[in-house]
């Protein structure tokens, strides 16, 4: 390009290469013209306005805060509803005596035994001599004994001698809030935790079509599927049941602010602060899905702090997302 300049002997051109310094300039110029000191000046003075709205934009840079960003990614969220209930055996069956009149003489089995079908649970002495020995109708676990070495055991009781849980099959029979109710099917999977246990999987056996009209709660059963769990009769659990799954930008918990008008998330372009307003729905092992105002890809600010303002200049670390916490 071509720089004109007013000098005292006139109007000077210079050609001035395309990638040269402004503050270059002078040096292009002739040793006697170099030399006037009006002219230096304003040289000077040209190049130092040329280049200000650069050193200003890199000074205003400089100010801005240091902050840890992310690329916000896809991530799929599973839909979940709570239930708290007891858990109590699918199906339990019940051992008595036969008939009045028989002494206990022998308990074969302890509560907890797993018994084969027609395994001998227990012996019983007939008045007129001999034994009567009572077995297991089918495969179970032994729930509960009340069998004692040397008593009449009475058929009128209430008390059986023995419960079995047949197949050692267990259920949880428990609450939902009336707002899940629809989202709930036969068939879905679930995972039941009991305190005192290990964790055991689980499948919606049933669901009440009905629910209370006081507590506004609803019934569900949920069959235990883990093989030979460790379960007791009336404990207590809690069960998740998997009600669908919904794909979405995600973004960590930190990343959100709420105000009067919402959730809002800070975005960073061009080095800047942009308040974005977004429409947040599930929320999985620390991190929120955004259904709406945020598109995949984009710079978030990981730690969203309330100092930040639109338009506030910022200095990035960016960090993988995954490990945003």
């Amino acid at each position: 390009m071509t720089a004109t300049f007013l000098s005292l002997s006139g109007l000077i051109s210079i050609e001035v290469p395309p990638n040269l310094n402004l503050t270059e300039i002078p040096m292009l110029m002739t040793g006697r013209i170099w030399e006037s000191n009006g002219l230096r000046a304003a040289l000077l003075a040209l190049a130092a306005a040329c280049a200000s709205p650069l050193a200003a934009a890199a000074q205003d840079t400089q100010k801005g805060v240091t902050v840890t960003v992310a690329k916000t990614a896809k991530m799929c969220f599973a839909a979940t509803a709570e239930v708290f209930g007891v858990m109590l055996p699918m199906e339990e069956l019940t051992v008595s005596p036969p008939r009045e009149g028989l002494r206990i003489s022998q308990v074969l089995v302890d509560p907890g035994t797993a018994v084969a079908a027609n395994q001998a649970l227990v012996r019983l002495t007939q008045p007129e001599g001999g034994d009567v020995t009572l077995v297991a109708p089918v495969a179970g676990t032994v729930s509960n004994v009340t069998a004692v070495v040397g008593t009449m055991a009475s058929a009128r009781s209430p008390d059986p001698l023995f419960r079995i849980i047949a197949r050692g099959e267990f259920e949880m029979v428990g609450d939902v809030p009336g707002k899940d109710m629809p989202s709930l099917a036969a068939g879905q999977a679930a995972t039941i935790r009991v305190v005192g246990a290990p964790a055991v999987q689980g499948r919606v056996r049933s669901v009440s079509s009905t629910i209370d009209p006081i507590t506004q709660v609803g019934q569900v059963r949920i069959q235990v599927i883990t093989q030979r769990p460790r379960l007791l009769v009336n404990a207590s659990g809690r069960a998740t049941i998997k009600t669908g799954e919904s794909c979405n930008v995600a973004v960590p918990l930190t990343a959100i602010l709420y105000g009067g008008g919402g959730a809002v998330i800070q975005v960073v372009r061009r080095d800047r602060i942009e308040t974005r307003r977004v429409e947040v729905g599930l929320m999985q092992a620390g991190k929120v899905e955004i259904k709406e105002g945020l598109n995949e890809g984009e710079i978030i600010v990981v730690r969203a702090g309330g100092l930040l303002r639109e338009g506030d200049p910022v200095r990035t670390v960016m960090i993988d997302e995954n490990t945003a916490k």
